[in-house]
């Protein structure tokens, strides 16, 4: 473990680390007896569960047996990450099953697709949308009106038929979002019980998503894309949701194990990947607050010491340490005073993003 002198961190010496694997089993087991496996997105969550967990794997394996503090280059790390990315750009995008079925806007002569409901007074409800399953590439936008985005639009200036064209700028943004989430996870879990209770709020929140996203009746109320198969997410994410729970019970404070980077390059991974599938990724830097404020401190500070390096000679800093979470415990907080109001902070921000499905 490196000396970073904050208080306690020599107690902690000898804790055993790689706890990830034990997350990992604990999500993977219960989506493989329970979900349907052959659903393109639980296929897709669990290559990208396997994936991460095998590059966080090797980061701990070469830091532990290896003893080499810098584990997994970074840029085998990122290599690592850019193939996911690519993994999950192209399935999304091309898979003939990932589909939406858009809300009618009252177009003359549309095909619909009607679903019955009856209420407790026993007055039959009616949810309509059109009949033919779309291939669109459009996402829910937070606190807008007509929350839905098309990233084809973007390209209208440039070409006729730009749908076919979207992947170009899709797969990008897929490979930014999965690689920009994994490391804030990653760099989130400095201290014990922040980066488990943290993305267990978050997986929690991913869950409300999917189960309204792939319910006719939810998603016609709430005025957003119904997604067909996407419901059997709730699955995965009932069993991400239990894994960092239950691994909670011995990682929070004082933590009998670690999960390691198996363990948080995983969790930022399936959020990415998770987000993206319910078309929810623009919510990411609402609901992954925390993990955006840390990877913000990390990069204000690196900047911050170069330039002045650079001007004055000398190397200043913002904080007193970053990521963040580590500068409160150089001013004197408690790790669990800070985990806890951290928490507290995920909370608010996972209330909020749910608030914004009608906020608007």
């Amino acid at each position: 473990m490196r000396d970073l002198g904050l208080e306690g961190q020599m107690k902690k010496q000898g804790t055993p680390t790689m706890g990830g694997l034990i997350i990992l089993a604990a999500i993977l087991i219960p989506t493989l007896l329970f979900a349907r496996i052959m659903n393109v997105y639980i296929i897709l969550m669990i290559v990208s569960t396997i994936w991460l967990g095998v590059i966080g794997f090797l980061d701990d394996y070469i830091k532990v047996f290896k003893k080499d503090k810098e584990g997994l280059r970074a840029k085998s790390k990122m290599l690592g990450q850019i193939g996911l990315g690519l993994i999950v750009g192209i399935t999304l995008f091309f898979n003939k099953n990932v589909v939406i079925y858009e809300k009618i806007n009252n177009e003359p002569n549309a095909v619909v697709d009607t679903m019955f409901q009856y209420n407790e007074e026993g007055i039959i409800l009616t949810h309509t949308f059109l009949k033919k399953k779309t291939k669109s590439m459009k996402t829910t936008i937070p606190f807008v009106k007509n929350n839905e985005f098309d990233y084809s639009s973007i390209l209208t200036p440039f070409c006729n038929d730009c749908r076919k064209w979207a992947w170009l700028l899709f797969i990008p943004i897929v490979i930014f979002i999965v690689t920009a989430v994994s490391n804030g996870a990653n760099i989130t879990d400095g201290i014990d019980g922040l980066a488990t209770g943290t993305s267990a709020i978050i997986g929690l929140t991913l869950g409300i998503f999917a189960y309204v996203s792939g319910n006719t009746v939810f998603a016609d109320y709430l005025n957003i894309m119904y997604i067909p198969a996407s419901g059997e997410l709730v699955v995965f994410s009932a069993a991400f949701v239990g894994a960092c729970i239950g691994f909670l019970w011995y990682n929070s404070y004082p933590a009998q194990v670690f999960m390691g980077d198996t363990g948080s390059l995983s969790l930022g991974g399936i959020i990415a990947v998770f987000a993206l599938a319910i078309r929810k990724e623009l919510m990411i830097p609402l609901l992954c607050g925390i993990f955006l404020i840390e990877n913000i401190s990390v990069m204000l500070q690196v900047s911050y010491f170069k330039y002045t390096r650079k001007k004055y000679g000398e190397g200043r800093r913002i904080f007193k340490m970053a990521p963040l979470h580590h500068h409160y415990q150089k001013v004197g907080y408690h790790e669990s005073k800070i985990v806890t109001r951290f928490w507290v902070i995920g909370i608010m921000l996972a209330i909020l993003t749910v608030v914004t499905l009608k906020l608007r």
